[in-house]
Parts: structure tokens; sequence; C-alpha cells
């Protein structure tokens, strides 16, 4: 018995990662992803749920037959809590006691060093992935976040036509109690990601504001392109 309880936790942790990982995501292409049964997967998001780490989310668009929204699952701002690294509420009492003490100049110094030190440490990695294309390097910079703890990724959206984009997701944040008391973190984050891509870009959505996701729209001009890689594009289609 014990035995199979530890399997089971483990197996629960895999589809809260999932979830975490690539949520918006339904429990069809949960148990897909991860070779469960239809009633397994049920079994593991309804305890996700009740436990308040995961809920749902009815997506405009999104149709599961019959003209009902697709039933899609993120995870909750407790799931978030639930792995966020304890430092981070230390960094947050830290950063109090200097805007108390110093100013908040302090903050904002301490804050470009923070955000100058990711860009170090993502600098190899999007060395090795970077590209020619906007497109290729924001693939480049999500797949360098997810290994910094971000769970990113970057998809393009309108591919094909002169309003095509890439929109950079992240489904965690490490230091996501810091950027909802600071956010000058980050808009000092969002800086550095237009420094790197060579575009202006803007965030449509934040975990520190509450969503379950954060969204920067990456504009892929004409001056850029060809930007959407050919797998991209609509099978099919033409331009």
């Amino acid at each position: 018995m014990a035995a199979n309880d530890t399997e089971d936790r483990r197996t629960r942790e895999k589809v809260f990662r999932s979830v975490l990982d690539e949520g918006p995501i339904t429990a069809s292409a949960l148990a897909k992803g991860l070779d469960l049964t239809p009633a397994a997967i049920r079994r593991h998001m309804d305890a996700l749920e009740s436990e308040g780490l995961i809920e749902v989310r009815e997506l405009a668009g999104k149709q599961a037959g019959r003209g009902r929204p697709a039933r899609h699952y993120v995870v909750t701002s407790r799931g978030h809590g639930s792995v966020t690294h304890s430092y981070d509420q230390l960094a947050v009492d830290i950063l109090r006691f200097m805007k108390d003490r110093v100013g908040p100049e302090a903050v904002e110094d301490f804050t470009e060093d923070l955000v100058a030190k990711l860009r170090d440490r993502l600098g190899g990695e999007l060395d090795r992935r970077g590209g020619t294309t906007v497109a290729s390097r924001s693939r480049g910079l999500a797949a360098a976040l997810t290994k910094e703890g971000y769970a990113a990724s970057a998809t393009p959206v309108a591919a094909g036509t002169p309003l095509e984009a890439m929109q950079l997701c992240q489904g965690h944040c490490p230091i996501q109690a810091v950027a909802t008391e600071f956010p000058e973190v980050c808009e000092a984050e969002l800086a550095m990601f237009s420094d790197y891509l060579g575009v202006d870009v803007r965030r449509l959505s934040s975990l520190a504001h509450g969503d379950h996701v954060c969204t920067t729209h990456i504009p892929t001009s004409e001056l850029t392109r060809p930007l959407i890689h050919s797998n991209d594009r609509p099978q099919g289609g033409s331009r």
C-alpha cells in the first residue's frame, strides 16, 4: 500500500507539473501526454483541484463540442506558491527594509542588478540558441528561461498575416512574491527581453497581477521576415 501511495503521489506531481508547464491545458491532452487513462487523470485532477492547486478556465474560442467551452486547467496562485522557493519571501522582506532605510533608489538599483545577473546567466544559452530572426531568438529566450525555472514557451500567433507575432509565455515565476510587491522587477525584465530581441515588447498578462501566466507579445515586422519557421505555418497555407 505504501508503495502504491508513493507512486500515486509521483504521478500527481507529474500532472501538476504538466499543468504548470503547459497550462491552460485540457484533461484529455494531459492524459495523452502522460499516458494515463481518462479515469486516472480525472482522479488526479479532482484531487489537485480540491487542494486548490489547479482550477478550470473556460477559454473563448475553445469548444469542447455542441457549443460548450472546453475546460482548460491552470495552476492557481496557491499552486504557484507551493513551488516558490522560501527565499522569495525573504527577498521581499529585505527589499522592504532597503526601501524604508535607504529609499526607493536602493530598490531600483537592486532590481537592475538582479535582472542584469539573470541576463548574464542566460547569456551562454541565448548565444547557443540565438538566430537571425525575432522568432528564433524568442524560442531561444524561452528555452533559456525554462532552465531558470520559468516554464517558458514561445509560440507564433497570426502566422502568415501582416499581424504575425510571437507570444512568450512564462508559466511560473521563481520570484513572484517579489514581482507582486515590486513591479520594477517586471519592468526591468521586460526591458531585458526587448534589448535581446531587438524589438519593443508588451506584457499582456502577469502572474504578479493575478493572471495564470505571464504573456509577452513580441511583434515581428516585415523588416525582420522571414520570421516564422515553416512548420509553424498552417498546412496548405501560402504567403
